[in-house]
């Protein structure tokens, strides 16, 4: 249950939110510039100063790429449905829920996920090929109980934003605005094929206002009504129309193969998103799961490391597009890497199984025999927790398609099983078929790593915000910088050291002392306080105090030093 404070902080955005989006028809760069006021007083060290104040520039040039973009959103969005945007997945899950998800982190020693993604049905309408559902039928579902559940114990924990599959999720419509409606404080988001969204859901959404949509489409008609039936590609078309028309935001999702690279990355494919009112598109890397699946559609190395250019090209701030793309395989230095296994995110499959990614079918645990702090907690969860990021090279963040040799070692480590519905699937079995691909695409990765400007650039930035933020002199921010340095170059090949980037603590660890392990920090004026310094070795340390394996840590500095309460982390 909310408390009263946070009742009352929620009212209070909401009639900011009210006024603010009053004022955007009178003058609109006003209006705009007091959104971001607005969003740094609510969410303050969420974001980087360097962030709101991006946002300020950019809405004081009008005729800039992104402005456009965001001038034709805020002219075509129903008023209703913008207001619940910010107010459930801007406030709510990004500013309430994220503070409560880190403390509870904190307090439960395990991974929160800022969201929670979950299958109400196996069912679909349709039976594209080499689709599970297609195979296995109607005959499992989440019962509106079991997901008003998952949702009540989620908020419990900070988590304020659910998404879902299939299945198709839109079977179960009539329960999907059902959950909206009785939780109108959360942020929901389907993943649907579109065929199923008329005229009568659309009003419903726009009447709850926090529904969102992806829409399936892997390319022009011929592509997409060869693999999803005839007829299927226009039926799409016409629910982009129908929701652009009623002012409600969505989105594509497109899965990305060796055979429909050329066309879901053209010109004119994003021009027919843009035409049809998308705002956004999730681009998913194929993942060769399940028995039958054809590691022969994954995409070559070359093709990938030309959709890590076209698609930064697409979304740059010049040129390129009017619409947001994102690759969840390529820009995983934008989020740490892998978010799985509730790092920032886990699935929910339609038998209730809780398992760590949408792609990775083992599990130890099911929602309805446990709680979903219990499922949580499950080894396999704190396996990922142990050792992501997976790969200190952002662009080699899975543990199946980059890492196959961690996913089989932490599978087989934690007795987790698999939870394919179709047919079960050994893990030496999936992650086979990803042995040469992974291979295969280091190299490539660790040239693009190499020169990737976020590596070049991430150190520089801290040192600079840290004297910036906290008005410390070159020479003292060098110093503090140095530990994190320490903590991020040093040490990151030892990768868990990554954890230090989120909240959340291992235990306490007395016997290394602070000393062995940073001794240019033991000696200057900002040493950390033995009484809060917090350490957890998952191994062990050498005689000199160097590590022989990875550490998690956090440190707390005095409040009089005028440092941040606690660094690093983000």
């Amino acid at each position: 249950m909310a408390s009263l404070k946070d009742a009352a902080e929620r009212q209070a955005f909401s009639l900011a939110i009210d006024a603010t989006l009053k004022s955007l028809n009178k003058d609109r760069e006003k209006g705009l510039l007091n959104i971001v006021n607005l969003a740094q007083k609510f969410m303050g060290s969420n974001f980087r100063s360097e962030a709101y104040e991006g946002a300020k520039k950019m809405i004081q040039n009008p005729d800039s790429k992104w402005m456009r973009y965001v001038n034709r959103l805020l002219d075509e969005t129903d008023p209703h449905v913008a207001k619940m945007t910010a107010l459930n997945l801007g406030y709510q899950a990004a500013f309430a829920g994220t503070k409560k998800i880190r403390k509870m982190r904190e307090i439960e020693n395990c991974n929160i996920p800022w969201l929670i993604l979950m299958d109400p049905t196996s069912a679909c309408n349709l039976h594209c090929t080499g689709c599970w559902a297609a195979e296995y039928g109607h005959k499992l579902n989440l019962t509106f109980d079991e997901l008003d559940n998952i949702v009540t114990q989620g908020k419990e924990l900070g988590v304020y934003f659910y998404m879902m599959t299939g299945g198709e999720p839109l079977v179960r419509k009539a329960d999907i605005i059902r959950l909206c409606e009785k939780h109108n404080d959360c942020a929901f988001h389907c993943y649907t094929n579109g065929t199923l969204v008329d005229e009568k859901f659309c009003e419903d959404m726009k009447r709850v206002g926090n529904l969102s949509l992806s829409i399936s489409l892997e390319g022009f008609e011929d592509a997409n009504d060869f693999r999803r039936g005839e007829g299927v590609y226009n039926k799409v078309l016409h629910a982009m129309d129908l929701l652009h028309e009623n002012g409600l935001i969505f989105g594509n999702s497109v899965c990305y193969t060796s055979k429909n690279m050329d066309a879901v990355t053209s010109d004119e494919f994003f021009d027919l998103l843009i035409e049809h009112g998308s705002r956004f598109a999730w681009y998913f890397h194929l993942m060769p799961v399940g028995m039958k699946a054809s590691p022969e559609l994954m995409p070559t190395k070359e093709q990938r490391e030309y959709i890590y250019h076209r698609l930064r090209e697409v979304r740059g701030f010049e040129g390129g597009k009017e619409i947001f793309v994102m690759d969840f395989q390529n820009d995983g230095e934008y989020v740490g890497g892998c978010i799985a296994g509730g790092r920032n995110y886990c699935h929910i499959n339609p038998k209730g199984d809780v398992e760590p990614c949408v792609f990775i079918h083992y599990s130890g645990a099911n929602i309805r025999e446990k709680s979903l702090l219990e499922c949580l907690k499950q080894p396999l969860f704190m396996a990922y927790r142990d050792n992501q990021p997976f790969n200190e090279n952002m662009l080699r963040p899975c543990p199946m398609l980059e890492n196959p040799e961690i996913l089989q070692k932490m599978v087989h480590e934690t007795g987790a099983h698999s939870t394919d519905v179709e047919q079960e699937e050994p893990v030496e079995h999936l992650c086979g078929k990803c042995v040469d691909y992974a291979k295969d695409w280091k190299e490539t990765a660790d040239k693009l790593w190499a020169a990737h400007p976020y590596k070049q650039t991430m150190h520089l930035q801290l040192k600079n915000q840290l004297h910036e933020d906290h008005h410390l002199s070159y020479k003292q921010s060098h110093q503090i910088y140095h530990l994190h340095a320490v903590s991020y170059i040093q040490f990151a090949p030892l990768k868990r050291l990554l954890h230090a980037y989120r909240p959340g603590l291992l235990g306490h660890c007395p016997k290394l002392s602070q000393s062995h392990l940073f001794p240019e920090l033991h000696e200057s004026p900002y040493k950390i306080r033995p009484d809060v310094h917090q350490l957890h070795c998952l191994q062990s340390h050498r005689s000199d105090g160097s590590i022989l394996s990875s550490i998690h840590f956090r440190y707390t500095f005095p409040v009089s030093s005028g440092l941040p309460q606690v660094l690093p982390g983000r």
